[in-house]
């Protein structure tokens, strides 16, 4: 993974190695955690949980729509179940399950999406979920977070944990840079400032994040100033620290691993435009299916890279 290096960045552990982890050490103490799994648990690392817990460990198999409906009955009997597949599978198999058993009657599930975006590489389009942050936003009640790195999935594994009510954590299959430590502040709904900056403002989620930075520390070499911004939490936006971005800086570069339409970007412009408007620019999919390949190769054919945003970054300060 060749982003973050610009701005610095150790290599850290994947997202979805981080949600295993933190749901391991979570489930020790949790009784009422309960592991659903569409047979893909050494993908997702769930099956972490499972070797320490098998009695409430349930593979499945390859039937998402009855993940759900398992994991819908175990929330009504008052358990905190985690429902773990790849997104791809869950969101684009599974969603008019997710929609009428767990959406609609608000249950206290938790939906896990492990191997997100085009960055797995050469497993294909069939395996990369590219438009399921937008589905999850679209179901009323769901909370939906995509964090950046390892430590802040922790924390972001917590905090869907605790939270009541129907959940959706977006995580990835390869190594990214560490952005933050252990004591990384993390809270639903909250955006992080990265880095703080007064021309422009860099908006990110996920392993766009790191190369956020890197297009800061580019801009920087011209004189540009760019804040920052990890909105983790794509649903229920930061619409605070949206409007601080439009009233503060010259405009908004939003950047996701992600499919133009629907996802994080769609989110803040409708923000901007209910508040403040402003220039805006977008570094995404556009409206394009990826193909198989190298994970880094991809991110460079398809413009998800920190060279990209500092480019679009400079058109909204110098325009």
């Amino acid at each position: 993974m060749t982003l973050g290096t610009r701005a610095g960045l150790e290599m850290g552990k994947a997202t979805r190695d981080a949600f295993g982890r933190a749901l391991q050490e979570i489930g020790a103490s949790n009784d009422k955690i309960i592991v659903v799994d569409g047979d893909v648990a050494n993908s997702t690392r769930a099956e972490w949980f499972g070797k320490d817990n098998p009695e409430r460990f349930f593979n499945v198999g390859i039937a998402e729509s009855n993940l759900i409906g398992v994991a819908a009955g175990l929330a009504a009997c008052g358990k905190v179940p985690v429902a773990a597949s790849f997104a791809a599978f869950l969101l684009c198999n599974a969603y008019d399950q997710i929609r009428m058993s767990i959406a609609f009657p608000k249950m206290n599930v938790k939906l896990v999406g492990s191997h997100a975006g085009i960055s797995i590489g050469e497993d294909g389009p069939s395996q990369m979920g590219i438009e399921d942050v937008s589905l999850a936003c679209s179901l009323p009640g769901m909370v939906v977070m995509v964090p950046a790195d390892e430590q802040s999935t922790r924390k972001a594994t917590q905090q869907m944990i605790e939270h009541v009510g129907p959940t959706y954590l977006r995580v990835g299959r390869g190594d990214v840079p560490a952005v933050y430590d252990e004591n990384v502040d993390f809270q639903i709904g909250k955006a992080i400032t990265v880095r703080d900056g007064g021309d422009v403002t860099l908006i990110a989620n996920g392993l766009m994040v790191s190369a956020a930075l890197d297009a800061a520390e580019e801009l920087a070499a011209d004189g540009i100033s760019a804040r920052v911004l990890d909105m983790h939490t794509v649903k229920p936006i930061d619409q605070a620290a949206i409007t601080s971005a439009a009233t503060e800086t010259k405009g908004i570069v939003v950047a996701e691993e992600h499919l133009h339409n629907g996802g994080l970007g769609s989110v803040v412009a409708s923000t901007v435009t209910s508040t403040v408007p402003c220039k805006m620019a977008f570094v995404d999919l556009d409206d394009k299916f990826a193909y198989s390949g190298d994970g880094d190769a991809l991110l460079q054919e398809f413009g998800l890279t920190g060279e990209k945003i500092a480019e679009e970054a400079r058109k909204i300060v110098q325009g």
